[in-house]
């Protein structure tokens, strides 16, 4: 029998979730992701000096050498150029973290990100954006898509930040599973097994809400501890699973059951108001799990650009 992975592979698209090119080239996935902690392992990694290199001399042809933000926009895109070249599909780049209560702002830094990719080579269509799944981050999501750019949104923990980024036209949204089966581990939840992860249930909820309420928007579920988390989302538009859960997977020859499939769910006219800033503001309050991951997502995303900038400027 085919390996787990190869049977996931029938239903799922499957990305990786790492910035080091050799897993990447390894694991061979179709699109590919990275964030300010990726970025920053494969600055440190062997090579990394050389692609650190690249993105002051990158900088300084732009003129802006001792620009920190043009640096580090310039490290991520010649990452995700490299990363495009063992990868058929698409690469994700994310915007600065701090950034994500700040509308205008992302919208200026995701734009730059776009053109930087154009100034190597790199269309827009094999690039996603990466913004955080703030009221602010989908407003700016909500702008870049009607101007041809998709994004991703991610540090996604709740059915509300979910439905506002369909509404607000999101091409991906990257629903963090094993984060938040962590929140609930931490807080006393017993969880035996991936039936009872609210990270799962989290994801399969959302998926099966966006196919019956007619949503495009791509499900991406991210984030993943242990094999059998991806198993109960087989079927899941796609997955962005690390080079060592790929490799358990691939070596574990398995019966796969697909769980999750859009031609068994009914489509329906949704007569739901759309989400207003009150009442997304007012349930993430509600949602003690979805506010202190979101809020430290950001804080961990933040130091680690702050660490890369230090690491580029050095």
């Amino acid at each position: 029998m085919s390996s787990k992975r190869e049977q996931l592979a029938q239903w799922t698209q499957i990305v990786a979730d790492s910035g080091d090119l050799s897993a990447i080239e390894a694991t061979r996935p179709t699109d590919a992701t990275t964030n300010p902690s990726l970025l920053l392992a494969a600055a440190k990694a062997e090579g990394g000096h050389k692609r650190i290199a690249e993105a002051r001399h990158f900088a300084e042809q732009l003129g802006q050498a001792n620009n920190v933000a043009t640096l580090c926009d310039a490290f991520a895109t010649l990452t995700g150029k490299h990363i495009l070249t063992h990868i058929p599909g698409l690469i994700s780049t994310e915007v600065d973290a701090r950034l994500s209560f700040d509308t205008r702002a992302t919208l200026e830094r995701a734009r730059r990100i776009i053109n930087l990719y154009r100034e190597i080579g790199v269309s827009k269509e094999r690039v996603l954006i990466k913004i955080a799944a703030t009221w602010e981050g989908i407003r700016a999501v909500e702008v870049l898509e009607e101007e041809g750019i998709a994004c991703n949104l991610t540090l996604l923990f709740s059915y509300e930040q979910a439905i506002a980024a369909a509404e607000a036209s999101a091409t991906l949204i990257s629903p963090f599973v094993g984060r938040i089966y962590d929140w609930y581990k931490k807080n006393g939840t017993d969880i035996s097994n991936a039936e009872q992860d609210p990270g799962v249930q989290s994801v399969r909820r959302i998926y099966n809400s966006y196919r019956a309420r007619g949503f495009s928007t791509v499900v991406m579920g991210a984030s993943f501890r242990y094999p059998e988390q991806i198993e109960a989302l087989a079927g899941c538009d796609k997955l962005t699973i690390s080079p060592a859960l790929l490799e358990q997977l691939g070596g574990d020859n398995g019966a796969l059951q697909r769980i999750l499939d859009p031609s068994t769910i009914d489509v329906e006219e949704s007569n739901t108001a759309a989400m207003s800033e009150a009442s997304f503001r007012w349930a993430m309050n509600e949602n003690a799990m979805a506010t202190e991951l979101l809020a430290d997502g950001i804080r961990r995303f933040a130091k680690d650009q702050e660490a890369l900038e230090a690491l580029l400027l050095a």
